[in-house]
């Protein structure tokens, strides 16, 4: 399990304020919205539609406010008109950082992200320069007690998964994109747990870092991700469980 998976799970477990939260909300109500824009309302045949409701629906979000985001993206209802951009960098210790955003305002999205780049100790760089380190993939993230490794990969590689990566508490099943749903159905119907699951951008090969790098990383990641106009955060750093618990508390 990559350090930024493992990093977004302990994220997760620590909660969130109401501010954060009411943001957070925000984002994925968008992030519902421009899905369906682009693939239809119907999250049966629209992937990327699913993962966002699931998304939405693990955050605790109301179910009336995912289908007035589903309705505005396929103009049943007045929305605003989001358009999908993304920058390249690089952090601290040379970690590779993709930024995936949804914005009204292409200018202010590009001002905010090179500002959070500059003063957290990275730097952008031009298209292309890190997006070939990733690979888009499905991933889903399961709980790892009452089951093992090797039956949720006998289980998600007859669905079409790829590849499992345990760590401590989580499995992680890696897939092809278009066969996300299908690997995801097929556990939940097995009676396994799925903690999460998403389409999401996984890096190719990971950079190891020590604790001064780690801190440093983490807060340029968590400073990107609290950007109004930031969807989504990648990055290609690992981190030691010992690592990662010292820097989390």
């Amino acid at each position: 399990m990559s350090g930024h998976s493992k990093w977004a799970t302990i994220k997760r477990k620590k909660g969130a304020n109401d501010a954060a939260r009411s943001k957070m909300w925000g984002k994925l109500l968008r992030f519902v919205e421009v899905a369906a824009r682009e693939g239809g309302g119907n999250p049966d045949g629209n992937p990327t539609l699913a993962t966002a409701i699931q998304k939405a629906k693990a955050a605790s979000v109301p179910n009336d406010n995912i289908d007035r985001a589903i309705k505005r993206g396929t103009g049943e209802l007045e929305g605003e008109a989001y358009e999908e951009t993304s920058y390249e960098g690089y952090g601290p210790g040379g970690v590779a950082i993709l930024v995936n955003c949804l914005t009204n305002n292409r200018n202010r999205a590009a001002q905010d992200v090179r500002s959070a780049f500059t003063g957290k100790g990275g730097k952008l760089a031009e298209p292309g320069a890190v997006s070939w380190m990733f690979e888009a993939k499905g991933v889903v993230v399961v709980d790892k007690s009452g089951t093992s490794e090797d039956d949720v990969f006998l289980l998600a590689a007859d669905a079409g998964a790829e590849d499992v990566r345990g760590s401590e508490e989580t499995i992680e099943v890696i897939t092809p994109p278009d066969a996300l749903k299908a690997v995801r159905d097929a556990l939940v119907e097995a009676g396994v747990e799925v903690e999460s699951f998403e389409l999401t951008q996984v890096p190719k090969t990971t950079i190891a870092l020590e604790e001064s790098d780690a801190k440093k990383v983490l807060g340029l990641i968590e400073h990107l991700e609290e950007l109004d106009d930031v969807q989504d955060v990648y990055a290609n750093f690992d981190i030691s469980d010992d690592v990662l618990e010292a820097v989390a508390s």
